[in-house]
């Protein structure tokens, strides 16, 4: 990939750092009194997840990094990796491990479309759309009149998800969960 100036870096820019790739999430230009300019960022390692800042000199360059973020179709699991397909008609599939897919676990479900990051052609993370809907596999059943105080109830989804819900939510009902927060939003709406 080519090299990037720090003057170009913005934020949501990948570059290779210490061998990883990595996303900026801010980047500060800073000129101070006295010396040279330089520039503060404030990176995330895309393997790992860690967050820190370093400093480079302006005019600086990092090497870019080859990441591509693309939409694929979730397909299943062998138990062992997570099988996601390029949904372009190329039909390309791509197995991601449990690292990659991390907190989007308890949200997958067959035939749904996540946005995969592929570095080299493997998958490094998996990420759930704002809002999915899913079937509720279990919960305590509502009893008539018993929604005054406004409570909630844990519910189980069929991806094993627990979501705190109204006490008039059933067995069966397709909710619309907020995957961000892991909070329910409503029942689902028929398509």
């Amino acid at each position: 990939m080519a090299n990037i100036s720090t003057s170009e870096m913005r934020s949501g820019t990948k570059v290779m750092v210490d061998g990883d790739p990595c996303a900026i999430l801010d980047n500060e230009h800073v000129k101070p009194g006295k010396g040279q300019a330089f520039n503060r960022l404030k990176l995330r390692n895309l393997r790992s997840g860690r967050v820190w800042e370093r400093t480079f000199k302006s005019g600086d360059t990092l090497e870019g990094a080859d990441v591509m973020e693309t939409d694929m179709e979730y397909l299943y699991t062998d138990g062992e990796f997570w099988y996601f397909m390029v949904t372009d008609g190329s039909f390309e599939q791509h197995a991601a491990d449990e690292t990659a897919v991390g907190d989007a676990m308890k949200w997958l479900k067959e035939q749904e479309k996540y946005v995969v990051t592929l570095y080299n052609g493997a998958p490094l993370a998996v990420s759930a759309p704002n809002f999915i809907e899913l079937e509720v596999k279990d919960t305590d059943p509502g009893v008539k009149g018993d929604t005054a105080n406004g409570g909630s109830k844990p519910a189980f989804l069929v991806t094993g998800a627990m979501v705190r819900v109204p006490l008039f939510i059933n067995i069966g009902e397709v909710l619309r969960v907020d995957t961000r927060t892991g909070e329910y939003v409503s029942r689902a709406t028929g398509k």
